[in-house]
């Protein structure tokens, strides 16, 4: 892409106009220089943002397009949506031709009204295509209740304006929920297979760890994305790219806990069991690894039995209930679901249009299918509440700490269904650094901010509701995308992107509604390079951050000491974008890069450099009495000192990663590879990579992390 000819003055035109509409113009490199953003790419982000700009605009245009930006506000009657703090006294600006009577009222969630009370606005009307436009104030009072709630204004002419009002909380209280420190264990779900399981971990599995680590003095049980994958084969493998947040993969459905399972006469019986032998057959090209294709091949035919057998009464209205309450959203992932079964993920073309007539027909020829997904949507939600039911009752404070993955796949359900809510032709995925130093690509579309604003952030809405229900907290992958995303045109390198803000007082205010509704605990996954205000911001709100003990360094690069961690955080030694870390002490993850060709530095200088910051965990181990000198250089010791050095921070949850508990050493994912490295495919195994089941987790093969844990946290 070469720069767009623009002499200095048009340049800074530009810019003003991108920095208007949210657009960045900058950005620090990893050498810490300021680099400017293409200016073609600037130009493609306002036009997919909706700014009415040709390709190579002169001056004239720019600057009506920076005039626009203003008038088109003076054009509104009422801001799409406004988002008010709880308890907060706040003033909402409605526009009208000037001299026209207005009245606004809003009518809350429970279907009360009111009136808005009107207040003084003394600035003057505005002229836009030469009329003159006025701007009333109305009175968004200290009492309105936490809620989703409309606005509507009447102008004395006749004409009728409504809007979005979210009432948010300020903040969440932390200590109602969180007095004194916790700790939990985390773990991949699919990773940890039964003996009789379907080739890998469902709610089955998630009910009996809940069980253990309740027993162990775990709070809570952090766990992988659980968001759908397309019903089809291949399955995608990485939790973190479903094709939507707001519906469960029906993949961690366990079979034999359905109700209707116990109906089933011997024959049927008798296939579901031999299916579900099948499902555990190793593919010879991949022994060991988990086979979600198999998984689902099998299990969905599974499933299909028990479903057709029929239901109760009582169990069927149950089914129609959620249906119900699933609405419009559910029926349309249903229908893409059968799609997909018959089409694959790139659907004819008369099938794109999700409200076409095409699509409707398709629907109802194909109605027992539609509803069979429906059906497997309930019977997954209610198997997941069971699973925290389980946490809850053995004891554990939190419970489930659900997931919540940062995009979805460009060609998922989401994005058929709702098209208007993504940027089209755009992609979101970060900036250059030293490993990737041409950007990454995450082939993920993001939200247009001004179409999630138009639609009261329902979609948002619902997919904190979809992860907080079966869970007492929730983990936010890259929370920093609240408040922006780094865009990259369709066909550009990542290096030609720039970051789209987004109206982080909403994004975080709906999140926050959301878990105030559902008594959840909201985590921030806020590594790398984070601008000081914002987890200062997101600490406010009482919203936790995170802490993994590797990249916490102080000022001369040594590691933190305990005592100037973050409190409001959680801490760990490691995370999933990480080896486990008696793999990570031994250098596995330098061997990965050198044996897939990714190291961008002489390994020589890699081993040093991993060498010299072991070094400096160790002697910070010993310097705190964690360590005695004669184990240094001992594996288990360090892994023991290390975790007891998190729990001395005063990090409020402290979680243990169940490799690490195991002796896991092989990575699930390595960042930067996607067919060199079996990402996500890994079944937990132990030391040797012999592979561990969940029968085997007891309490006693638990005992030594938890007496280290519990300790820790109850001195």
């Amino acid at each position: 892409m070469t720069q767009l000819s623009f002499d200095a003055a048009n340049l800074d035109r530009l810019q003003h106009l991108a920095s208007l509409n949210g657009v960045s113009t900058s950005f620090w490199d990893w050498h810490g220089n300021l680099l400017d953003v293409n200016a073609q790419t600037l130009i493609t982000t306002l036009q997919v943002l909706g700014v009415g700009l040709s390709d190579a605009p002169d001056a004239a245009e720019l600057d009506r397009c920076i005039a626009g930006f203003e008038d088109d506000k003076w054009l509104t009657v009422l801001p799409p949506t406004t988002v008010l703090r709880g308890g907060n006294y706040g003033e909402l600006l409605v526009h009208v031709p000037d001299g026209e009577d207005v009245s606004v009222s809003v009518v809350f969630e429970d279907g009360s009204a009111r009136e808005l009370r009107q207040v003084d606005n003394w600035e003057p009307p505005r002229a836009v295509n030469g009329v003159l436009r006025g701007r009333a104030a109305f009175a968004l009072e200290t009492d309105f209740p936490l809620g989703y709630h409309k606005l509507y204004a009447h102008l004395g002419n006749g004409e009728k304006a409504e809007s979005h009002l979210i009432v948010v909380p300020s903040a969440l209280n932390l200590d109602e929920k969180l007095a004194g420190k916790k700790w939990g264990i985390s773990s991949q779900l699919y990773s940890v297979r039964a003996n009789d399981s379907w080739g890998m971990g469902d709610a089955r599995v998630l009910a009996a760890m809940n069980h253990t680590f309740a027993q162990i003095g775990a709070d809570f049980h952090l766990i992988n994305p659980l968001h759908a994958s397309a019903p089809v084969v291949p399955i995608e493998a990485s939790p973190y790219l479903p094709v939507t947040r707001q519906f469960i993969s029906p993949l961690y459905i366990a079979p034999r806990l359905i109700a209707e399972y116990a109906d089933l006469g011997e024959t049927a019986k008798a296939y579901v069991e031999e299916l579900n032998a099948a499902s555990r057959t190793e593919d010879s090209d991949h022994i060991g690894l988990i086979d979600r294709d198999a998984s689902w091949s099998a299990k969905v035919r599974a499933l299909w039995e028990i479903f057709t057998i029929g239901r109760s009464a009582k169990r069927e209205a149950q089914f129609n209930s959620f249906i119900a309450e699933g609405g419009p959203a559910l029926y349309k992932f249903a229908v893409w679901c059968a799609l997909v079964e018959r089409y694959g993920l790139h659907l004819p073309e008369k099938y794109a249009d999700s409200d076409s007539l095409a699509v409707a027909a398709y629907a109802e020829q194909n109605y027992k299918q539609v509803r069979f997904h429906m059906w497997m949507q309930w019977i997954a939600r209610n198997q997941l509440d069971d699973a925290q039911e389980v946490a809850l009752a053995g004891g554990m404070s939190i419970g489930i700490m659900s997931d919540l993955a940062v995009g979805v796949h460009p060609y998922g359900s989401e994005t058929w269904s709702q098209p208007e809510l993504f940027a089209r032709g755009m992609t979101v995925g970060a900036p250059p650094d030293m490993y990737s130093q041409l950007g990454q690509d995450w082939s993920q579309p993001p939200w247009n901010p001004r179409a999630l604003a138009q639609a009261g952030y329902e979609p948002l809405r619902r997919m904190i509701r979809a992860a907080a229900r079966f869970s007492g907290a929730i983990r936010i992958d890259h929370i920093l995308g609240l408040f922006r995303l780094w865009w990259i045109p369709n066909g550009k390198t990542a290096n030609f992107g720039t970051y789209v803000n987004y109206d982080h007082e909403a994004m975080v205010g709906v999140l926050l509604l959301e878990a105030y509704r559902n008594n959840s605990i909201v985590i921030g996954e806020d590594l790398g390079t984070v601008e000081p205000w914002v987890r200062g911001y997101l600490n406010e709100r009482g919203v936790l951050g995170t802490s993994i003990l590797w990249f916490e360094r102080e000022d001369d690069g040594s590691p933190r000491r305990p005592e100037n961690y973050r409190r409001d955080v959680l801490a760990a030694v490691n995370t999933h974008d990480l080896p486990p870390t008696a793999g990570y002490l031994e250098g596995i993850q330098t061997s990965i890069r050198e044996e897939l060709g990714l190291l961008v530095e002489p390994v020589e200088a890699v081993r040093a450099a991993d060498a010299t910051e072991l070094e400096m965990f160790t002697s910070r181990m010993v310097e705190y009495d964690l360590l005695a000198q004669e184990h240094r250089g001992e594996e288990q010791p360090l892994i023991d000192a290390l975790h007891r050095y998190i729990a001395m921070t005063p990090s409020r949850l402290l979680v243990v990663s169940l490799v690490d508990i195991v002796g896991e050493r092989r990575p699930q994912n390595f960042p930067g590879t996607s067919t060199q490295y079996p990402n996500w495919q890994i079944p937990l195994g132990d030391e040797s990579g012999r592979e561990i089941l969940v029968e085997q987790l007891t309490p006693d093969s638990l005992a030594h992390f938890a007496d280290v844990m519990n300790a820790a946290v109850h001195s």
